[in-house]
């Protein structure tokens, strides 16, 4: 299964708008896609990592945006994913 975190915050109105596209794109693409929302205000050590570099998107452990991701890269990065399994 395909791992998506976002590390954001409340009040975010950039981490809004990355989770609106990843909502919009998931039913697009059809895949197992298991999403986590991490609120890096809740712990120190992630916000010291990430800060005001907010929203992140991970892909399997691994960076793939900050701040902003489109509908088609995120659909890109999916569908490219699941032919790399």
């Amino acid at each position: 299964m395909i791992r998506l975190t976002i590390y954001s915050r409340p009040g975010c109105h950039l981490c809004e708008v990355m989770k609106a596209a990843v909502d919009r794109v998931l039913p697009v693409v059809g895949m197992a896609v298991a999403v986590e929302e991490i609120d890096i205000s809740t712990d120190p050590e992630l916000e010291a990592r990430y800060g005001v570099e907010i929203p992140v998107l991970v892909l399997d452990g691994r960076k793939v945006a900050k701040y902003r991701v489109s509908d088609d890269e995120l659909t890109r990065m999916l569908r490219g994913r699941s032919t790399c399994s």
